[in-house]
């Protein structure tokens, strides 16, 4: 038997006093704040997608959550990321981390960038202002898309302060390309980015079985979506029209667009001719192999996104995470970025061990801007500029050029 031990004096049973009750009774101040309120409550990106599925159509969702055919690619995307494992220091002065960085002569806050998506003001009416404005805001780049829905003149004005890169679909129409951009330098736009994995649109199979159209069609089906969501549809409603403010007036489907924009004939020879015409930094998108990111960086590229269009052109195409190292150790002295499945500050930061100079996020920010217009998108950035600096510390790293290969283990068989 257990020998008989007196009872200590903490675990005595007595009536509580206030004041050993007062200090636990700590709540909340309560906001008639809404946005800012449910903003708050988001502990991660997903945590914003979960608002954002609720407050936006299925069809605008679904536009920026889906991707090509079976959506494989994005998924071994967002999985080579989740497969890492982290070879974090002990015993280093951490208490300074720094996320601080340069690109093109330009400091940003920290490696990440907004990247060009399509059809903004369709997700929030705040669209492209929303985006530009909360990078300004970030002291990071705002990328506005050929196909947004919001003029680069307009863009410029509304954050006139900020980092501004023009994103470019080598289309067709060679002259409208030059007009576009000779418009995007004259408006301040630093840096170009063309776009060269949509030879042909992808299979966005959600779109059509939402039957996405330019601009959205009332049928009863939307009816009945827009019942649990009515303030998308008053805002899409009392704003200015949705059109492409880069192109013609165009009605149908989004990849029937596509389809009449985009160039299958093009080749390096464009990207020549496009050389010639930028005056600024050339950034080349969509590169998913070594010799590819060879070949732009001997016609004139600046820097180089490896990327698969985050799922949404090929599917089962190369994990940008993996072939990252690779093309790092071909170009040493390249501007590389990275997009594709990154969904927290630590993706972040697993790509810059591996060589990437910053990333770009579409995504993880349109999900905040449909959780809740610009505000929703300084959360995303605050997010994950929280998750950077917490991972970086955690890690033993200061600055992010004290980040290696080491840091980080991928798992190349995911």
């Amino acid at each position: 038997m257990s020998p008989s031990r007196p009872t200590p004096p903490a675990l005595k049973r007595r009536v509580p006093k206030y004041s050993d009750l007062a200090p636990l009774m700590q709540f909340a101040k309560p906001t008639l704040d809404f946005k800012e309120r449910r903003l708050s409550k988001a502990a991660n990106v997903w945590d914003l997608r979960a608002i954002a599925k609720r407050r936006t159509p299925t069809a605008p969702f679904d536009y920026v959550d889906g991707a090509a055919e079976d959506e494989i690619s994005i998924n071994k995307a967002r999985r080579a990321f989740r497969e890492i494992e982290f070879q974090p220091g002990v015993l280093r002065n951490v208490a300074d981390a720094d996320l601080s960085t340069t690109i093109f002569g330009r400091e940003w806050s920290m490696p990440l960038a907004i990247a060009p998506t399509g059809f903004t003001r369709m997700m929030h009416s705040e669209g492209e202002y929303g985006g530009s404005a909360a990078a300004a805001d970030a002291g990071i780049a705002y990328t506005l898309s050929t196909m947004g829905t919001a003029s680069m003149e307009d863009v410029a004005a509304h954050a006139p302060e900020g980092e501004r890169w023009f994103q470019l679909y080598l289309w067709r129409d060679r002259e409208r390309s030059k007009e576009l951009v000779q418009r995007a330098a004259d408006a301040g736009f630093s840096t170009l980015v063309v776009t060269v994995d949509t030879a042909v649109a992808g299979a966005r199979l959600r779109d059509v079985r939402n039957g996405m159209t330019i601009p959205p069609q009332l049928t009863a089906k939307t009816v009945v979506d827009a019942a649990y969501r009515p303030e998308w549809w008053f805002n899409f409603l009392t704003h200015e029209p949705l059109s492409f403010a880069s192109l013609s007036r165009h009605s149908g489907t989004v990849a029937s667009l596509a389809d009449r924009m985009f160039d299958p004939t093009l080749t390096f020879d464009d990207l020549d001719w496009i050389r010639d015409l930028c005056k600024g930094n050339l950034v080349v998108k969509g590169l998913q192999t070594v010799e590819d990111a060879r070949r732009c960086a001997d016609h004139g590229a600046d820097g180089l996104v490896v990327s698969n269009h985050g799922g949404r052109q090929l599917d089962r195409a190369p994990v940008p995470l993996h072939l990252l190292p690779q093309v790092r150790e071909a170009l040493p002295d390249m501007v590389l970025g990275l997009d594709t499945g990154i969904m927290s500050g630590a993706d972040v930061l697993a790509a810059v061990a591996h060589g990437a100079d910053f990333c770009f996020i579409g995504r993880a920010y349109l999900y905040g801007l449909m959780a809740g217009g610009k505000e929703g998108v300084d959360r995303t950035l605050e997010i994950m500029r929280d998750e950077m600096t917490r991972t970086c510390k955690l890690l033993g790293v200061n600055k992010l050029d004290e980040l290696t290969p080491e840091h980080v283990k991928l798992n190349a068989s995911v």
